[in-house]
């Protein structure tokens, strides 16, 4: 088998057809038109970079964990969208069963802590270049603020004054929805990598967590957000419950607990409960 036959060109194609689309929406939120001005597609590198950068390296996270304790997975499949901000995001496919709830955790948790090892610099950086603006009543979508967000944004800015908002850089909205992503990953529910999480560390008690964030899911989409029931709605048909590990009996180390903890805190640190708001 020649080299050109191992490329897997299926996630060669879907990430330069991700490269383009996230162009195509950075470029937009530049407020420039690519098809009346092609070479506007330049204004849109900074959000499609560190926007790839960051997932990249979520997914990137698992496939190099998976390949170290020997699970059989493919190379990152990224997902082009039509969206205001290119992509779906993108993900894995394991090819084997986990075998053991510690190798389930070392996968779950890896995404998203390396994900967070680059979002968390993007978004500073980006920060820094954001700016302090007059409200006013045009302001059309508003992001919401996790706790960890709305922390940095302080240590950038400090309180913003009264009547004023901040318009985000590119990039720091490239690291916000970087955030975002964890979050949602993070979710411990079904093969989610908080589903993982939960997995590994409660056992069979993970459906009954499992089914209270699912009740909270349905709760803030009713009252506030209504992705949220779009999303609890993709969560149940794909199934909330996790397949057992082959070796269910081996128990976690102490280490390992202590990692599934942080991971869990990175959620509750990064959750948004009402992410955009149109005014």
């Amino acid at each position: 088998m020649t080299n050109l036959q191992k490329i897997p060109m299926a996630n060669v194609a879907l990430f330069l057809l991700t490269l383009f689309s996230t162009l195509i929406a950075g470029t937009l939120q530049q407020g420039v038109n690519p098809l009346e001005t092609p070479s506007g597609l330049l204004k849109g590198i900074p959000f499609s970079f560190t926007l790839l950068l960051i997932l990249g390296a979520h997914e990137f996270g698992h496939y190099f964990i998976s390949k170290r304790r020997h699970i059989n997975v493919t190379l990152p499949y990224f997902i082009p969208a039509p969206s205001f901000v290119g992509t779906f995001g993108a993900f894995i496919k394991m090819k084997a069963p986990i075998t053991d709830r510690r190798t389930l955790l070392d996968i779950g948790v890896a995404g998203p802590l390396a994900g967070m090892i680059f979002a968390l610099p993007v978004l500073f950086i980006g920060l820094t270049l954001s700016e302090i603006v007059p409200e006013t009543a045009k302001m059309g979508i508003t992001l919401g603020a996790s706790i960890l967000f709305s922390f940095l944004s302080w240590l950038v800015h400090g309180v913003l004054p009264e009547h004023h908002s901040l318009i985000l850089h590119p990039i720091a909205f490239s690291g916000w929805i970087g955030l975002l992503v964890t979050s949602l990953n993070l979710l411990p529910i079904g093969q989610l990598d908080g589903g993982h999480i939960a997995y590994a560390i409660f056992g069979s008690h993970h459906k009954i967590i499992a089914k209270i964030v699912i009740a909270l899911l349905i709760i803030l989409g009713l009252t506030g957000w209504t992705g949220w029931l779009v999303w609890a709605g993709i969560i149940l048909v794909m199934g909330i419950k996790h397949p057992p590990v082959l070796y269910d009996w081996m128990p976690l180390d102490k280490k390992r607990k202590i990692l599934g903890w942080v991971a869990l805190s990175i959620f509750l640190a990064t959750f948004i409960p009402i992410p955009f708001l149109v005014s």
